[in-house]
């Protein structure tokens, strides 16, 4: 055992107010930006992400969100255990909790639905935090056409120019933004509390079929744009969204502005990864100014 393994094992100990002598390692997936693996002592064990030191802020916006997921009593979510730097690396200790690919679809529609009822009185939340490795402004704002325009569509066309997108995707994307008003003529959202980063492989199910959500970017904003990403890149049953659509059925104008919302998201592989992602999102604002005409 290693001395960052040593130390982490003594501050898992202190949250837990057991010491933790480990036994047991092994590498888990953990996503794009993460090393990911489990550490347990044959009895107990604990998921365990690490990144550089400089990227503790990313863990400590992943355990607020958690936690503001926990509180709204809704969907199951990961406890925090500690978190914290070691010798030169940042770490997040949660709760393991071993997770399936199928189970009660139906029940995490209704519970998302459930979690979505949690509103604020603004849209936005306390703390900035990460979309991917992309950093994600939360500043409130009252209103949430101009949230979605600063915050999330003009923050990502801003990354883009630094990244070379330039041309018509600046050009498509200014003169959408100009007339997002258009997209809410009749429908005036909630701010409603959002997981903000819900594809597919951000959920799964204990055994027994309960639902479980993780790796989080919260905010308040409408929720329109959760079912949206469950969208885009599938991974969801067909029983989530039609029991979400039956504890709380969509405004008729929600098939447009999924379209809207998931621009960010793809705004922001084209961001993180380059690719044809680009290509990809001037063809939906090609579709979204369509609508407009």
């Amino acid at each position: 055992m290693n001395t960052f393994e040593r130390e982490l094992a003594a501050a898992i100990g202190r949250a837990t107010g057991e010491a933790l002598v480990p036994k047991v390692t092994r590498a888990m997936q953990g996503g794009d930006i993460s090393k990911a693996y489990t550490l347990g002592d044959g009895t107990r064990t604990f998921f365990v992400k690490t990144q550089r030191a400089d990227r503790l802020g990313m863990f400590e916006a992943e355990a607020d969100g958690l936690a503001e997921l926990a509180v709204a009593d809704a969907v199951r979510v990961p406890q925090v255990i500690c978190l914290g730097a070691i010798d030169g690396h940042a770490y997040l200790v949660l709760e393991y909790l071993p997770l399936l690919a199928r189970g009660d679809a139906g029940k995490l529609g209704r519970q998302l639905a459930q979690q979505h009822r949690a509103t604020a009185t603004r849209f936005g939340a306390t703390h900035d935090n990460w979309i991917g490795a992309t950093p994600q402004p939360n500043a409130w704002l009252d209103d949430w056409v101009e949230f979605w325009r600063v915050r999330r569509l003009g923050f990502q066309l801003g990354l883009a120019a630094q990244n070379g997108y330039g041309g018509a995707l600046q050009r498509d994307g200014e003169a959408l933004m100009a007339r997002l008003e258009d997209f809410f003529t009749s429908y005036r959202p909630q701010p409603s509390l959002l997981h903000g980063d819900l594809w597919g492989g951000n959920h799964g199910f204990l055994d027994g079929g309960m639902p479980v959500i993780f790796d989080p970017a919260t905010y308040y904003g409408d929720r329109e744009a959760d079912l949206a990403m469950s969208e885009l890149f599938g991974g969801f049953a067909p029983a989530f969204h039609a029991a979400y659509r039956e504890v709380w059925p969509l405004d008729p104008g929600y098939g447009v502005r999924r379209t809207l919302y998931n621009l960010y998201h793809v705004l922001n592989h084209a961001n993180m990864f380059g690719g044809g992602y680009a290509s990809q999102a001037h063809r939906m604002m090609t579709q979204l100014l369509a609508e407009l005409r």
